[in-house]
């Protein structure tokens, strides 16, 4: 079998904090192969976008660290490369487009010059053809008229403007993984929609992995190969998305589903709220984390906390209860 573009192991990362050590990461382990797009999803504090920042080493150390685990990418372990190693692969082999773009881009410098950097610092390209690139760039993210738009800033563009230029940066060295946050959080629904769909069909042409991060499983039902469900800082259930939709084996699963409005015409059916609120990750349980919500929870729930283990081929629950799930 080919090795996996990206393989997380045992990954774990802590932040210091006046109420004690939050377990934002909580060995987690999973694989991304080459072209394909793995969803990552889960309610807000769960862990999505901390394990992305850890791929990339962005955790800011104090308060944050990552404490064990190896990320192997193409074969080398990002954990043990220096700083200017580290930086060498950020935009270049993996790109990241972060869930709020005001934010992310500089507003003091044109669009043209932050889509054209990637370039002109990896590929070792010149500034006039870096900015060629980036016009063609812009191009191709659905941008009219890019090469007119270079020497605008950001706060003149909308936010699905603002947007498309992250996935330009993102895609400017052709890189080989994509780590998308939450990249149309603020946007409405219909750009939603012409976001994820260009992400994916650039992602395709490029051949290039990607790993969407969402709390929205109608988007992962539409684009994604994979999925990974993370609650309380760990994975609960990973499967091929088609698989994961038709049998789900984790009762968290099963509630995010429930909660998702329908388009089917199944209109009868009611939309069913997930009770009670995501755990304190600084004060976990000693059992399964989701215990407290669940309904099928027994005391073997409160007291073990259950493995991560295959319950199905390629399909992995951390239940007790998974087979009566399934049935």
């Amino acid at each position: 079998m080919t090795a996996p573009l990206l393989s997380v192991r045992n990954l774990s990362t802590r932040f210091r904090t006046e109420r004690g050590t939050v377990r934002a990461v909580d060995g987690v382990s999973f694989d991304v192969a080459a072209g394909e797009t793995l969803a990552i999803v889960g309610e807000s504090g769960s862990g999505k976008s901390v394990t992305a920042l850890s791929i990339l080493r962005l955790i800011p150390d104090p308060p944050g660290k990552i404490e064990e685990g190896e990320i192997l990418f193409e074969g080398r372990d990002l954990l043990k490369l220096d700083d200017a190693g580290i930086r060498a692969i950020r935009g270049d082999r993996i790109a990241m487009i972060f869930q709020e773009p005001m934010s992310s881009l500089n507003p003091a410098l044109t669009v043209g010059m932050q889509v054209g950097e990637p370039i002109n610092l990896h590929r070792k390209t010149v500034w006039a053809k870096a900015l060629d690139k980036a016009a063609e760039l812009l191009g191709k993210v659905r941008i009219p008229d890019g090469r007119s738009r270079l020497s605008s800033y950001p706060h003149q563009y909308s936010g699905g403007m603002r947007q498309r230029v992250m996935i330009a940066m993102a895609l400017a060295c052709q890189p080989q993984l994509i780590i998308a946050d939450e990249p149309t959080t603020a946007l409405d629904v219909t750009v939603q929609a012409q976001i994820l769909a260009l992400l994916k069909e650039l992602t395709r042409e490029a051949n290039s992995a990607m790993i969407l991060i969402t709390h929205d499983l109608g988007v992962v039902a539409r684009y994604a190969d994979r999925v990974v469900v993370m609650y309380g800082g760990r994975i609960v259930e990973t499967a091929p998305a088609r698989q994961l939709y038709k049998t789900p084996r984790h009762p968290y699963t099963r509630g995010l589903m429930a909660s998702v409005p329908r388009l089917d015409g199944d209109t009868d059916r009611p939309l069913v709220p997930i009770e009670g609120q995501p755990p304190d990750l600084a004060t976990l349980p000693p059992g399964c984390a989701f215990a407290p919500r669940c309904k099928e929870a027994a005391d073997r729930c409160r007291s073990e906390r259950p493995p991560l283990v295959e319950s199905a081929p390629n399909h992995f629950s951390a239940c007790f209860f998974h087979d009566r799930l399934a049935s």
